[in-house]
């Protein structure tokens, strides 16, 4: 106990290991969910769920540990909701690109999130994008990702008519959804701890209870197996060779970059560790990210970030890296459950889906909506994710658009030579796949 307090310095952070064991647990409660929406998500793309509820599994121990010990932050880590979405309905599906291919993107990308680290550009890249366009990525991301909730759960589907309306609310298989959603908007206002993941619960036994979802043979087995997918990264790193393909790598750094980096910033505030308006150890804690981003990967799995999440530890009392490292011990424990992703079926991850979407859509309120040069390309930004059913080609359109917008407002100077590079890069981005003869 003494060398626990010594190393992360819990005495000077007053807490201790019991209120940093309560506070690890009261994390992975709330983001425990992860394990099984993520295979859910890439497992759309052809990836063995298995090998990635494993890889999920692995990757988020890996971060949570590096995290806890290196930069000793009560921040946990996973892979990120929005970012696996990209990787498999945008890269995967939309533009056919494969799923060894896309982890091949990951690792490129993580490789150059290393060396920004390394070399301190953090802050250069940070300040050339526009605070109300990061804003706009993160909250597009969210309503993205909960249309891939309401579909999922049926509660939206296609329409000749109007290429979208409300599902037949009579299917048995959409009940699931709306109580799972209903659990868990009433538990989230109540501020219960782990809300989204006592949602996915009820919703899994409503649909065991009315003969919708099949009880698993057992409910304890070892680890499936990461032979499917582990070492594939490495293997296709040849294939991150056309303009497509680097649009992909881009947009996996850039949205793991900017989510991660925010989330950092939220919660080492919430913490009360920020140092005259600066975040120690700033480094170390993207290190975990980015390190845990490549490792993921190799092992196989989407982008690797800092979750939100962490918030609910940190309110419990957790303030040093022991709560992120008892977060990674309970993701080690978790693999044994493998059995139960039988019962998380669509319609019992939709829920989850549809309120991150909610949390990542608040950022919409930090836009500056009434300067019409910044709300024009973040509005592109926000409505053409969703309706695009693309990540990539809604940054595409907000990143166009920004330029001009602000030529237009007389406001040109303002415009960093990485908002023009990424102009060219999207304007090349777009042609190639949406104009260019096939």
């Amino acid at each position: 106990m003494n060398t626990l307090t010594k190393y992360f310095s819990l005495d000077k952070l007053g807490t201790n290991v019991k209120r940093e064991l309560l506070a690890g647990l009261t994390t992975f409660v709330s983001m425990s969910y992860i394990l099984f929406v993520n295979p859910s998500v890439l497992g759309d793309s052809g990836m063995d769920k298995g090998a990635v509820f494993t890889a999920t599994a692995l990757a988020s121990a890996l971060g949570c540990f590096i995290m806890g010990l290196v930069a000793n932050y009560p921040i946990a880590t996973a892979p990120a909701l929005g970012i696996n979405a990209f990787f498999t309905y945008t890269a995967c599906i939309g533009m056919g690109v494969k799923w060894q291919t896309a982890l091949a993107a990951v690792f490129v990308a993580s490789f150059i999130f290393i060396l920004i680290t390394l070399f301190k550009l953090r802050e250069m890249i940070i300040d050339a994008i526009p605070a109300d366009l990061k804003f706009a990525i993160s909250a597009g991301i969210g309503l993205f990702i909960a249309f891939l909730g309401l579909e999922n759960g049926g509660l939206v589907t296609a329409s000749k008519a109007t290429l979208v309306t409300v599902g037949p609310l009579n299917t048995p298989k959409v009940w699931i959804t709306i109580l799972g959603l209903c659990v868990t908007v009433i538990l989230m206002i109540l501020n219960v701890p782990g809300s989204i993941f006592i949602g996915m619960v009820v919703a899994a036994v409503f649909g065991i209870i009315i003969g919708q979802i099949q009880l698993p043979s057992t409910y304890i087995a070892t680890a499936p197996s990461l032979a499917p997918t582990f070492g594939q990264a490495l293997f296709h790193i040849q294939d991150i060779n056309s303009m497509q393909m680097w649009v992909i790598v881009l947009t996996f750094l850039l949205v793991t970059f900017f989510d991660t980096t925010g989330t950092l910033i939220g919660l080492v505030q919430q913490a009360g560790l920020m140092k005259d308006n600066k975040m120690p150890r700033v480094g170390k804690a993207l290190a975990a990210d980015s390190t845990a981003m490549m490792a993921g990967s190799v092992l196989g799995t989407s982008p690797v970030g800092a979750y939100v999440e962490s918030s609910a530890g940190i309110a419990v009392g957790g303030r040093s890296g022991l709560t992120a490292v008892f977060v990674g011990i309970f993701f080690l424990i978790s693999m044994i459950f493998s059995p139960l992703l039988s019962v998380i079926t669509d319609q019992v991850t939709a829920p989850a889906l549809i309120m991150v979407g909610v949390l990542m859509a608040q950022n919409l309120a930090k836009i500056s909506w009434k300067k019409l040069e910044i709300a024009v390309p973040a509005f592109l930004i926000m409505v053409g994710m969703p309706l695009t059913y693309s990540i990539s080609d809604g940054l595409a359109w907000g990143m166009i658009a920004y330029p001009i917008t602000m030529l237009a407002a007389k406001r040109g100077k303002e415009i960093t030579p990485i908002m023009w590079l990424l102009f060219i890069i999207f304007i090349v981005f777009m042609w190639v796949l949406n104009i260019a003869p096939k």
